[in-house]
């Protein structure tokens, strides 16, 4: 009698579950610059594919000069002493470039979600936060742009620069230290507001009474007390100062460096944490 031996069948080797994208917390610091990196470039192509979005970095220094120069130059500095006026705007308007661009990044934050792009950016291995700092890291070289057309519109219509050279790159990175850390209040604008034009809305609400309640454009001195207390404490006017008094050579100068590099410290370290947060939780 012939025994019949069964063969077992070949066993279907079960298939490895797929790992699970690593958590943020996970991501090394080299990864994460190179996330950063690789949005940065994703960022920066946008621009390139669609040149209109420097329209405002590449005009607004151009016009707001031209138009506060000859509007208000004669009647704060005298009839044909705008050059004066110049010294005294042109700082100013670093401290307003740096906020009117930061209002940008809040607006495209808010685009994205309405396209779906960041529907693309949960689906896949990268640090909540490298999105954020990468639209900031391009926003910041967008202000460099407007910074530098500001300063040669300056120089032809007759700045002159009574410093050094290193007191001028001084008030330019001041001017972007703040207007970057103002980028976390607009981002986190962005995520909380339903469309862009909310944003845009609510933006400007906060945009013009801190521009218009400050020395950006004139001193405060002929200001009602009621005003000249809230120009005290606004920090584009402790802005604005720090820049004159660089570029003017005025001496006093630590002062108004250091309150504007506080407000900056203070903003990021309040804003930054809720706007990541957020962000998180509507990815």
């Amino acid at each position: 009698m012939s025994t019949v031996t069964t063969k077992p069948a070949d066993a279907v080797p079960a298939t490895a579950p797929a790992a699970a994208p690593p958590a943020e917390g996970r991501i090394g610091l080299r990864a994460h610059l190179r996330h950063i990196g690789a949005l940065v470039r994703r960022n920066t192509l946008q621009i390139k594919q669609d040149p209109e979005s420097m329209f405002d970095v590449l005009f607004m220094p151009i016009i707001f000069t031209l138009l506060f120069v000859f509007v208000f130059g004669g009647a704060i500095s005298g009839k044909g002493n705008q050059d004066v006026y110049v010294n005294y705007l042109i700082p100013g308007l670093m401290a307003m470039m740096g906020m009117n661009i930061a209002m940008a990044v809040g607006t495209g934050v808010n685009d994205d979600f309405k396209k779906g792009v960041m529907d693309r950016f949960r689906s896949m291995p990268i640090a909540r936060s490298s999105v954020l700092i990468a639209k900031i890291v391009v926003e910041i070289g967008r202000m460099l742009v407007a910074m530098t057309i500001l300063l040669i519109m300056g120089f032809i219509l007759g700045l002159t620069l009574h410093g050094s050279v290193f007191q001028l790159l001084g008030a330019v990175v001041l001017s972007m230290i703040f207007g970057a850390s103002l980028m976390w209040i607009f981002i986190l604008l962005g995520l909380a507001m339903k469309t862009p034009q909310a944003v845009q809305g609510m933006a400007m609400l906060v945009l013009m009474p801190l521009q218009f309640g400050s020395s950006i454009f004139a001193p405060t001195t002929s200001m009602p007390g009621w005003l000249q207390s809230f120009t005290d404490v606004n920090p584009l006017s402790n802005l604005a100062d720090a820049a004159r008094a660089l570029i003017n050579d005025q001496g006093a100068v630590a002062q108004p460096v250091l309150v504007t590099l506080a407000w900056a410290v203070g903003i990021t370290a309040v804003t930054a944490p809720l706007a990541v947060r957020k962000f998180r939780s509507k990815t």
